[in-house]
């Protein structure tokens, strides 16, 4: 069974409480057709999930943020991950306090799902990214730093600055606190460097250490440092900061910014298809941010433009382009065919990247935000060819149905040269 505590935001005392007993899924925000109804303006009509998947020592549960201010677990801004027992979850910086525990409550009630129960007390408040008791994937943690008198929600310790968190394992000088995520190249981790204070760059970041399946292949290593050689000489806010590569017991290891945010892939699929206004507004960011990388010398085609690695930073809800990992320099042999399909280019599939190939990409990338659909359902005969047709969905309209059909022409002489030349046709689309 879970419950879920309403505390007090300053005494941390309770006042509501919910069981759930058999619940896969956990709803709450705003919304009256919501598990959890909580009536505060800073808090989305749907604000997050929490989600329940077995596994063979027992169910794991997943946060997912779908809230425009915002979800912090543990004091930790987070677009998902997975909740340890006696976490704190609050819903927007200032938002609403909950207390998530996966035990029998500490009163008895009727069991009902979502039933609230006032409470006059509550024992313990829980600290920390402890892993899940019984997580496979986590080795025990070291325990952080025990200074009394540091607020509940702080992450690090007011006294030494040392993380307050459980430490799952140390790598150099960084500490790992939590997993963010797994692909097939890599899993990233939040991270603590202990050696960044007074070198001007944040002690918290992502870590990104190479699969142990993939450091035996030849390929996979070679795009894995290609994206650390690369992230070190840029520099644009849309693109995360390069701090650290290195090869520790055989492993390969990349430190770099921790953007706080969700990409696009996420953002639909939990929150439904955006405006027009604003999917527009995105990708216009997103060709600033290529025009930077197109204009290097050499020039870089980055190869896999698609909403999943395309995120929005909460702060300020901008993009920041992700992993670096398929780019390459324009002119060089590129053999390697790379990209995801529905937004790759004719050309790259044929494994002849452009920089235009990259524009391509905006084209289906619109139409996913546009629709919530996979792009490839737009894609039919068309004419002598191949291409997407949109004319029937009623958000797109016919200046930027235009503006789709020229960027995604199967020539690339025929589409739109520059990244800038792509953003101002989107802009004059925004006006029509």
């Amino acid at each position: 069974m879970v419950t879920l505590t309403l505390l007090h935001p300053q005494a941390s005392t309770p006042l509501q409480q919910w069981n759930f007993q058999s619940q896969s899924t956990i709803r709450i925000g705003r919304s009256p057709d919501n598990d959890i109804i909580l009536d505060d303006p800073l808090v989305s009509r749907h604000h997050l999930e929490l989600r329940a998947s077995s596994s063979a020592s027992g169910s794991l549960w997943q946060l997912v943020n779908q809230g425009t201010n915002g979800t912090f677990l543990n004091g930790v801004l987070v677009s998902r991950g997975l909740v340890p027992d006696e976490a704190l979850i609050q819903l927007a910086r200032e938002g609403p306090l909950l207390k998530f525990q996966i035990e029998e409550p500490t009163v008895t009630g009727n069991g009902s799902k979502g039933a609230p129960q006032h409470l006059p007390t509550l024992q313990g408040h829980g600290q920390g990214l402890t892993p899940l008791k019984h997580d496979p994937l986590h080795p025990p943690p070291i325990e952080g730093c025990t200074h009394p008198g540091n607020p509940k929600t702080n992450l690090f310790c007011m006294h030494c600055g040392q993380p307050l968190v459980a430490i799952l394992r140390s790598i150099r000088q960084y500490q790992v606190l939590r997993t963010l995520g797994q692909g097939g190249m890599g899993t990233t981790y939040l991270a603590w460097d202990k050696q960044t204070s007074g070198y001007g760059r944040p002690s918290l970041l992502v870590l990104k250490e190479m699969n142990e399946d993939m450091a035996q292949i030849t390929k996979a290593q070679e795009l894995f440092e290609r994206e650390a050689r690369t992230l070190k000489t840029l520099s644009h806010p849309g693109i995360p900061k390069y701090y650290d590569f290195f090869v520790e017991e055989g492993k390969k290891y990349l430190a770099m910014e921790l953007i706080h945010g969700q990409d696009l892939e996420q953002r639909v699929s939990h929150s439904g298809p955006v405006t027009p206004k604003q999917a527009i507004e995105w990708m216009i960011q997103t060709c600033d941010i290529l025009s930077y990388i197109h204009f290097c010398q050499p020039p870089l085609i980055h190869r896999d433009i698609k909403p999943a690695n395309l995120m929005v930073r909460h702060r300020d809800n901008r993009i920041v382009v992700l992993d670096f990992g398929a780019v390459k320099e324009s002119g060089t042999a590129h053999r390697t065919r790379i990209g995801a399909e529905g937004y790759s280019a004719p050309e790259q599939d044929r494994g002849n990247p452009v920089t235009q190939s990259d524009l391509y990409a905006i084209g289906p990338t619109l139409i996913f935000l546009l629709t919530g659909e996979a792009p490839l359902k737009y894609y039919r005969k068309r004419g002598s060819g191949y291409g997407f047709d949109v004319s029937n969905v009623p958000t797109i309209t016919p200046h930027l149905r235009n503006v789709i059909d020229r960027v995604c022409e199967p020539k690339v002489r025929d589409r739109y040269q520059t990244a800038e030349e792509l953003a101002q046709a989107l802009a004059a689309a925004q006006l029509s």
